[in-house]
């Protein structure tokens, strides 16, 4: 009986040895063809540095055949191969003798390996347990051709393709710190003389080619050592170190003079325009970019009322401007007192569902003598003055306490300055105006600009995640016109992207823009944002922006900002559950 026992004990025990080592064989087959069918590039070493296993992906992106690829053969081996040279280099010496010192330590080490054809492949070493260690490779080609497309957008003017406003900033503060000692430094800013006016009668179209081709004048004027931006609008911006004499800035102000007085032949119009340029020198003039900038705007203020046509140079006794400023703040404060304010309001309209989806709050100062003053012209100065915190807080609690009274599925959308995020207490006034209006969190939107994220990144990202947190949204308004990264896309989870109108006024005739708010879009909608397209004045722009992947529109084409009056009408109709496709 025991031995009969014992032999159906042994039974069991073989089978499943059996059974073991046909699963180790599944197990191993199976592997590979998972390696195999990976769309990553796979090689594995021994801690020898010889090589195991290569899959398909790996001896497509790197150029080896199957024969070459043999089970073995080290690494100093393939490189040679992959080379087609007879001796290592130095450098790839140095680099498999660090490679395999990181191994052992058990560190992981990536890179880049920028191929010939203009692929760029990512590499990533990393150790594992039983010695030896596994190397990805990822083509990353498209990838970084996007981030670096976003990077341009960010700092490039979308229209002009020139340095924009923040950018100029950081090149002149370097163009200060190594200009020559003994020279000169000219910044020099200048505007066209009755652009509005082009605008206005010959459309925008008509103005967006003007500064296109105003830019490219600018550049031919240009030394290679000189820099060129446009600060928005008709508004451009120049820098010209290591001049001797004043007299060469007076040169080159002359020459750009001459340049753009020449006659556009702008879609079968003929435009004739002059500019207004104010010129500051340094170290006289000031030593650093604030003072310049100021000061080369006070000449250009100079030149514009001396009949304009002309440049100035900047002179101490320029005070007119800053007396004229003295007269706004003392108004804007009076204004804000006396009750000279109020919003209006600018529809939303989700193009997937074409309903007003949300209302843009947006201020109006009606001055008894001055007339409606735009934003433009008195938000920077109640900024450096400290009175848009005050301005911000009632804008705040207006906007919600009027957007209650609107259909439910209807947001409104308020603009917050980098002030008021220095101020700390907006979190507690956003809590408060939801709380007395009775507004529901997810129907408020807060829109940032890009510069609130310059500075004191770390606070402002925690202030955004604390108004989050209460249920409101978060827009970053004007994207692509500042410094915006990708950084800052991963760092704070926004819900809108608003895309700046320069880019869909280029939609029509140019296929950059085409590509850039495609990427945008594609962007957002990885990081699960909408994107709303700012400016749509036309069907053919809401075609563009809807064939791109913008989930909202915003412009003339539906309405432009109307008053609270008018906007709760209009929503209370009914006309905005169903718009016109």
């Amino acid at each position: 009986m025991r031995q009969t026992g014992l032999k159906q004990n042994l039974r069991p025990a073989s089978a499943a040895l059996d059974d073991r080592a046909d699963d180790a064989v599944w197990s191993s087959n199976t592997l590979n063809e998972v390696l195999e069918s990976l769309p990553q590039g796979v090689v594995m070493y021994n801690s020898e540095g010889r090589l195991v296993f290569s899959n398909r992906r790996y001896r497509e992106a790197t150029g080896y055949s199957t024969d070459e690829l043999q089970p073995g053969i080290s690494i100093e081996e393939m490189l040679l191969l992959r080379n087609r040279a007879k001796a290592l280099t130095d450098e790839e010496r140095q680099y498999c003798e660090h490679l395999m010192n990181c191994m052992r330590r058990g560190e992981v080490l990536s890179g880049y390996h920028h191929i010939p054809d203009g692929r760029i492949i990512r590499y990533i070493n990393t150790p594992i347990p039983s010695g030896g260690w596994i190397v990805t490779h990822e083509d990353v080609t498209r990838q970084q051709s996007a981030e670096k497309q976003i990077e341009h957008m960010a700092s490039h003017d979308a229209l002009t393709d020139l340095p924009n406003r923040s950018s100029f900033r950081t090149q002149l503060e370097q163009a200060l710190r190594l200009n020559p000692e003994g020279k000169q430094l000219a910044v020099m800013f200048l505007d066209l003389d009755n652009f509005k006016g082009i605008n206005d009668t010959l459309g925008h179209q008509v103005g967006d080619e003007l500064l296109k081709t105003v830019a490219e004048r600018l550049r031919f004027c240009m030394r290679s050592s000189d820099m060129v931006a446009r600060f928005g609008g008709d508004e451009f911006v120049i820098v010209s170190s290591a001049l001797d004499k004043p007299a060469e800035a007076a040169a080159l102000a002359r020459r750009i003079r001459k340049a753009i007085l020449d006659p556009f032949k702008l879609l079968d119009h003929q435009v004739v325009v002059d500019t207004s340029i104010g010129i500051a020198l340094s170290p006289g003039d000031g030593e650093d970019a604030d003072q310049l900038l100021k000061n080369a705007d006070l000449a250009l203020y100079s030149a514009k009322a001396s009949g304009r046509g002309a440049y100035r140079f900047f002179e101490n006794e320029m005070d007119v401007r800053m007396m004229e400023r003295r007269n706004l703040e003392l108004d804007l404060r009076a204004g804000f007192v006396g009750g000279q304010f109020e919003l209006h309001y600018q529809p939303l309209v989700n193009l997937e569902r074409n309903t007003v989806s949300c209302c843009e709050a947006l201020l109006r100062w009606n001055h008894p003598k001055r007339g409606e003053v735009p934003p433009q012209t008195f938000i920077p100065v109640a900024e450096e003055i400290g009175l848009i915190t005050r301005i911000g807080e009632w804008v705040i609690r207006t906007a919600c306490a009027e957007a209650v009274k609107w259909p439910e599925d209807v947001s409104v959308a308020v603009n917050v300055s980098p002030v008021q995020f220095r101020s700390q207490n907006l979190v507690q006034i956003v809590a408060h105006a939801l709380a007395s209006s009775g507004l529901a969190p997810r129907r408020l939107e807060i829109e940032i600009t890009e510069a609130i994220l310059l500075e004191h990144t770390e606070d402002t990202l925690a202030i955004l995640r604390q108004l989050q947190s209460l249920g409101v949204r978060i827009a970053m308004d004007d994207f692509g016109t500042g410094y915006s990264s990708l950084s800052y896309l991963q760092k704070f989870p926004f819900d809108k992207l608003k895309i700046d109108q320069a880019f869909i006024r280029s939609l029509s005739e140019d296929g950059e823009a085409n590509a850039i708010v495609r990427a945008v879009t594609g962007i957002a909608g990885s990081f699960h944002m909408e994107t709303t397209a700012e400016g749509v004045e036309t069907e053919e722009q809401r075609a563009i922006v809807t064939a791109l992947g913008c989930t909202e529109m915003q412009g003339y084409l539906f309405s432009e900002a109307r008053s609270s009056n008018d906007i709760l009408r209009l929503l209370r109709s009914g006309r905005h559950n169903s718009l016109a496709a």
